[in-house]
């Protein structure tokens, strides 16, 4: 198998991914803040971080994969006092939803799911640090502040410069920063806000060393790979390695990867455009939630995670249908009688690890998947079982490293919601059946009217027998 690359953002550059701890991966994905519902920007990040941990998994690595809940900020401590609700009710009640989401759109549950306030002592723990090695400063006004020009590796990942930094710096009402550039630690606390007791009185942490925290507590001062949304490299990701660095002494990330940005309709998704979608409006649009995830699912992984994404109705439509070229050419092989095996056709085997050993080419992968779809027809209509079998393991072990094609051929097609117009359809496919056999083709022809509108293509196979499934909306 080829070496496995990754492109780095630290380096801005593809390298040989050698791990920390021989076949062990650690690796740290940004999650959400959970004060909404879950948008199509957070589908991206983890489809396409699902996606890596798959990949890593199937190729052999032991994955330790965390992922955090951000349970307090501004905007949850906002949202809260609208609703007139708790904090705690808030965030319980959209971490569910994100869940019924993430579930739909197939990701896998990460190893550790932190929330941020329950990693408060560490939190102050890591905050102590810096203020003992003289990269944290307690303000008048009670606010704890991190000392950003005395990090000297600070802009590395983001090749932010300071001068340039502290054009646009600002300080804002409230803030009582020695420098315009540093960053908040820890905030004192305000009235009818959430607060801990800590060293410099009753406060709640800032947002960056939130991550810090829950990473190196469940992973370790120096681990392998940093994940998140290209939004999160700057100032997050920034901020994070600053402090992490100035706390231990160590580096804190080897890898750090990005996803690209998501457009809908070639614009920047915004609430003030009207563009702005959250994810179960997208899967509520299918009476199957777990179908429609798994076309959003294809349409993300149809684009490389670093490049950016135009979410439309069209290129969702042309998911629909490459999901479904290969779910036909799964039921026809069903019909057939033919079921994967445990032998292979090991050239697609090949060219599927060199996609995405070559920093996970998920569109390159699919393309090879298409490429089996295409020699399985073939070996379908060439009543070539031996090959076919082995075509359909071969396609079943690639999509799965991927994700995909999770449901039946039956349920993608829509052929398990017939209820009881399923032996109307059988019936009339027969029918029609029989007029071909007896060359009455204005007969058939008007069979295959009906079917249609019924919302059912039907397929004449060479042998003389027909296939016929759902066509999706």
């Amino acid at each position: 198998m080829n070496r496995l690359v990754i492109h780095n953002n630290l380096t801005g550059n593809k390298e040989n991914f050698i791990p920390i701890h021989d076949n062990q991966v650690h690796i740290y994905v940004c999650g959400m803040t959970v004060y909404d519902y879950c948008h199509l920007g957070h589908a991206r990040v983890m489809i396409g971080f699902d996606a890596v941990i798959r990949y890593l998994r199937y190729r052999g690595f032991d994955v330790k994969y965390v992922r955090n809940i951000t349970d307090i900020d501004d905007k949850i401590i906002q949202r809260a006092n609208e609703l007139g609700e708790s904090i705690q009710e808030l965030t319980d009640r959209f971490i569910g939803f994100m869940n019924e989401d993430l579930e739909a759109l197939s990701t896998q549950k990460p190893d550790h799911e932190p929330r941020a306030t329950d990693y408060i002592t560490e939190i102050i723990d890591l905050i102590s640090k810096l203020m003992d090695r003289g990269f944290a400063y307690l303000a008048e006004n009670g606010d704890v502040y991190y000392r950003t020009r005395k990090f000297d590796k600070y802009g590395r990942l983001s090749g932010t410069n300071l001068d340039d930094l502290m054009a646009g710096a600002r300080v804002e009402v409230g803030e009582d920063k020695d420098d315009p550039i540093d960053f908040v630690l820890w905030k004192h606390s305000k009235p009818n806000e959430p607060k801990w007791n800590s060293p410099w009185g009753e406060g709640r942490p800032g947002w960056h060393i939130e991550c810090s925290a829950m990473s190196m507590g469940l992973l370790g001062n120096h681990f392998d790979i940093h994940g998140g949304g290209m939004d999160l490299l700057f100032p997050h990701h920034e901020n994070e390695i600053a402090q992490s660095e100035a706390a231990t002494g160590e580096k804190f990330v080897n890898y750090w990867m990005h996803n690209g940005y998501l457009q809908i309709n070639a614009e920047k998704m915004s609430k003030s455009l009207k563009n702005f979608f959250t994810i179960r409006e997208i899967l509520d649009a299918d009476s199957d939630r777990k179908r429609m995830g798994e076309v959003l699912r294809f349409l993300f992984l149809s684009s490389h995670y670093r490049s950016p994404l135009n979410y439309s109705d069209k290129n969702l439509e042309k998911s629909k249908l490459g999901l479904r070229r290969i779910y036909v050419a799964l039921q026809k092989a069903e019909q057939a009688g033919i079921c994967a095996g445990n032998e292979f056709e090991q050239d697609f085997i090949v060219k599927f690890h060199a996609a995405m050993d070559d920093d996970f080419n998920t569109p390159d992968a699919i393309a090879v998947i298409f490429n089996c779809v295409r020699q399985l027809n073939r070996a379908l209509e060439a009543n070539d079982r031996t090959r076919a079998e082995r075509l359909c393991s071969t396609l079943h072990r690639i999509t799965s490293a991927l994700g995909l094609i999770i449901l039946t051929p039956s349920r993608y097609l829509g052929l398990e919601d017939a209820g009881e117009e399923i032996h109307r359809i059988q019936n009339l496919v027969a029918v029609r059946a029989a007029a071909r056999r007896e060359r009455n083709w204005s007969k058939a022809d008007k069979i295959r009217t009906e079917l249609s509108e019924l919302g059912v293509e039907i397929e004449d196979l060479a042998d003389g027998t027909t296939n016929w499934r759902r066509i999706l909306a």
